[in-house]
């Protein structure tokens, strides 16, 4: 099978070329099919059809705008099992996480943008002056493959709700679904030429975008470096770029909780979609004095975890996305070990039942180091690193040393001493006794190097705005 996702003014481009991406499946390592990826002339092509059409999308009035996020969302509903079992195919996610939260991640978005429109005045009288917000113009969204529609729905929701016209350029790895999608999109009313999609090799098409002078904004979600290199291509043109990058979000377990309860809870946090979450709370804090019984809890309840064929109903673990980040995260589980930190579970190796495919043990080490490499490190696999701290205030220290300020958890007794312990954290957003943020339109976004814009709702939207004072 090979597939096209080059679409430009409402067509797909299905030339056939030499630069091909293979498409290989994560749960066997066999392959899949390949991925025609963009050329230049595609990418400079799909850039110029967007620009052409600025003031079309700006245009498009406010009940247009819903209207077609409406007819997305109908769309996602009609193909919502074509794009699960697309995206358990090609980034191996087990079935049932790929059938609710991967698609209902998405489905919010657009209820939530919807919501926000409805509502939203794009012009303000102010004392002796006016208030005009005006899309930016053409923008550039570069998507990643852990949790695909949610995190190009957040983008394209906002981006159509602002009146900005549209390059979209998916992960490689997440092809499969980025073709539905496309699809999807296709036969909306959206004008055709206002959305348009490249796709191919990020390291290869990336700096096309990030640096052409005609995209105004970017908005990037990925890895840390990667998003340093394209603030670094965009400032030469002066664009906005609003990042969402990684994480190596802190679980302050408070003292007095349920053990028991909060225990399996917060390791099924960490561990969702194998780990691959830049929010997942992958440093589990905990009073000292509970850090026997913590471990008892933790060996016990990862026995219960199964790991394997992620088209199977009762598998909670499946592979991860590629032998590259298999790779990784063996070398990041090496050094836990070599670091001398207790190993409470799982360790080097895939497991027994896994003999092809990048499947990885679920990995809890214990009696660690706030400063060793696994605390610090963003290893975006199932690897827990269980951290004692003496009071609240150490283990807000702890949760603050890090680079990264995306997320944090809490777990209490007394929401109120959540709050103050949350307005402590340096971190975007702080999830108190929840298993996630849910479907709220809170904005989401990091501190430091996690990142610096915001996504979601009345923020998301108007990341995508220019401010115009008439006076």
């Amino acid at each position: 099978m090979e597939i096209s996702n080059t679409y430009i003014n409402g067509g797909f481009e299905e030339d056939q070329n030499n630069n091909k991406f293979s498409l290989l499946n994560p749960t066997d390592e066999s392959t899949i099919g390949s991925l025609i990826c963009s050329s230049k002339k595609q990418v400079d092509s799909a850039i110029k059809v967007g620009l052409l059409m600025e003031n079309i999308s700006a245009n498009l009035t406010k009940e247009e705008r819903m209207s077609i996020l409406q007819e997305i969302h109908d769309g996602i509903i009609l193909r919502k099992e074509d794009l699960a079992h697309a995206i358990t195919l090609e980034m191996g996610a087990p079935i049932n996480l790929t059938s609710s939260s991967h698609i209902q991640m998405g489905i919010d978005h657009l209820i939530n943008t919807i919501k926000t429109l409805e509502t939203y005045s794009f012009e303000e009288d102010c004392n002796e002056y006016k208030l005009i917000k005006v899309p930016i113009g053409l923008v550039g969204l570069i998507t990643p493959w852990n949790w695909p529609l949610n995190q190009t729905l957040t983008k394209i929701s906002s981006a159509i709700a602002a009146g900005c016209s549209i390059v979209l350029k998916p992960s490689e790895y997440s092809s499969l679904s980025s073709r539905i999608l496309i699809e999807i999109i296709d036969k909306t009313s959206l004008p055709k030429g206002c959305f348009n999609c490249i796709n191919g090799v990020g390291s290869d098409i990336g700096p096309l975008i990030s640096s052409h002078p005609d995209i105004k904004m970017i908005s990037f979600t990925g890895s840390t470096l990667a998003g340093i290199n394209i603030q670094e291509l965009a400032a030469k043109t002066i664009k906005r770029v609003s990042l969402e990058l990684g994480g190596k979000s802190a679980h302050i377990i408070c003292k007095g909780v349920d053990l028991e309860e909060a225990i399996p809870n917060a390791i099924d946090q960490c561990f969702i979609n194998s780990g691959q979450s830049c929010s997942a709370p992958t440093r589990l804090l905990v009073p000292i004095d509970t850090i026997e019984n913590v471990e008892k809890i933790a060996n016990k309840h990862i026995n219960t975890l199964i790991t394997g064929d992620p088209m199977d109903t009762n598998t909670n673990l499946g592979p991860v996305v590629n032998v590259k980040q298999f790779i990784s995260i063996q070398t990041y589980i090496e050094s836990g070990i070599n670091s001398g930190h207790k190993l409470i579970s799982g360790g080097l190796g895939k497991p027994i039942n896994c003999n092809s495919g990048y499947f990885i043990k679920p990995t809890i080490f214990s009696e660690v180091s706030n400063e060793s490499l696994v605390a610090q490190e963003e290893i975006f696999g199932p690897v827990l690193s269980i951290i004692t701290y003496d009071d609240i205030n150490h283990a807000v220290r702890i949760a603050n040393d890090s680079i990264y300020g995306l997320s944090s958890y809490i777990t209490c007794l007394d929401e109120e001493e959540g709050l103050e312990i949350a307005r402590k954290i340096k971190a975007g957003q702080t999830i108190i006794n929840k298993k996630s943020r849910g479907s709220a339109p809170a904005p989401f976004g990091g501190f430091k190097m996690s990142g610096n814009g915001r996504e979601h709702g009345l923020f998301g939207l108007e990341e995508y705005l220019e401010i115009k004072a008439i006076i």
